[in-house]
């Protein structure tokens, strides 16, 4: 029996990393979810040792964040706060930093995936209307919203799956990974600066043009003050699943919007994949797969090595939740190594992130194509200095 456990644990692994399984119409969620159902019609795991292993805080803190995310996005708040940023750019290069920044603040505050998704339309209108080359923005963007979600356990889901396992402070990750995340962004500039010529203009010759875009200012007001005070519950140290939940709670009270306009707006696929994983890895720690490994994550350098490598081979999430079973005693350089790793190693390749994904489908919508090999030769580099900068910095604290 054990050898068919050990086939579907493979075969989930290599569809999680492909994001699909040969001849059928799955994605990451359903496989996800179709291989930790395997695992309990193959008697490896029971209901109740499967929802055990399911990290309620984890889903809770997304849930959270998905939800306030959404009441942002429909208020107008990241295209007015990206607008906001664009009114100061006169120049090629100029837009090339806002956009850089700018999406890499927000991404350090609210999940990665939501700025990616809410930015690309608005940066692939922007060029269209200067006449300029998107690529490289559109790089700009997808990079920039990995590289600044490093900041904080709420910039990505790897970041609060650490931050569920570590209880690292908020303000102490961030006090350490944000500088890091400042640095990234202005290696990633000066990476595009030079494989792209036409960026390097600071002559003050564009004309930004007004962007269609609506802000509702009773919710845009509402949900700002909400965050304002979720962020200050976060940097007194309250707990972040509980502080993200009650601030969800609050916001869905109101008598202006339909619930289903944010219930629908909530990643459900990603919070199915998240419930599918953590049962998958009970199951791989059941198995004794691990067991051999745990020489190779002893040293901090090895440890960010593997993480690069299996991030790129299975994404992160599903990284993050194998290598923390090898850590048995974790401190908090390991996790932070762990944080920084998985989330840097995603600029490596086109599916690295779903950042990335989201940004290269909408493009293509649009007749733009961002290719693998186009983001690979911008990513490759980006990811090796970038991973270098971080051992430096987390073992150097």
């Amino acid at each position: 029996m054990s050898i068919f456990q050990a086939f579907v644990i493979a075969l989930t692994y290599v569809g999680l990393g492909l994001g699909y399984l040969p001849g059928l119409r799955m994605n990451r969620a359903t496989i996800a979810l179709a291989g930790a159902t395997a695992l309990l019609g193959l008697g490896l795991l029971d209901l109740p040792s499967a929802w055990g292993a399911i990290d309620y805080r984890t889903l809770i803190f997304l849930f959270g964040m998905m939800l306030i995310n959404a009441n942002l996005a429909a208020a107008g708040f990241f295209q007015l706060a990206i607008h906001s940023l664009l009114r100061w750019s006169r120049s090629p290069f100029g837009l090339l930093v806002l956009l850089t920044m700018g999406s890499g603040v927000l991404s350090a505050f609210f999940l990665n995936d939501t700025i990616a998704l809410v930015l690309t339309p608005l940066v692939l209108e922007l060029t269209r209307r200067l006449q300029l080359n998107p690529i490289p923005y559109l790089l700009a963007l997808a990079a920039g919203t990995d590289l600044g979600s490093v900041a904080t356990l709420s910039g990505n889901p790897q970041n609060i799956l650490i931050g569920a396992f570590s209880q690292i402070p908020y303000l102490d990750f961030a006090q350490t990974l944000a500088p890091l995340a400042i640095a990234c962004l202005f290696v990633q500039i000066g990476l595009l600066w030079c494989l792209y010529p036409e960026v390097r203009s600071t002559k003050e010759c564009l004309d930004v043009p007004p962007q269609r875009y609506r802000v509702f200012k009773p919710l845009l007001y509402k949900s700002g003050g909400i965050t304002s005070g979720l962020l200050l519950a976060f940097a007194l140290g309250m707990p972040l699943a509980e502080s993200a939940l009650i601030a969800a709670g609050l916001l869905l009270v109101t008598r202006r919007f339909k619930p289903e306009r944010f219930l629908q707006k909530v990643d459900w696929d990603l919070l199915v994949m998240f419930a599918g994983l953590f049962v998958l890895t009970e199951g791989v720690q059941r198995l004794g797969f691990l067991n051999g490994f745990t020489q190779w994550v002893n040293a901090p350098l090895n440890l960010l090595s593997v993480t690069a490598l299996l991030s790129n081979l299975v994404s992160n999430v599903p990284t993050v939740l194998l290598l923390y079973r090898l850590l048995p005693n974790p401190d908090a350089e390991t996790w932070l190594l762990l944080s920084a790793g998985a989330t840097l190693a995603g600029n490596m390749t086109l599916l690295g992130s779903v950042a990335n994904l989201i940004v290269a489908e909408a493009a293509a919508k649009q007749g733009y194509t961002l290719s693998f090999w186009e983001h690979l030769r911008f990513g490759l580099p980006l990811t090796l200095i970038t991973l270098l900068m971080a051992y430096g910095w987390i073992i150097g604290q």
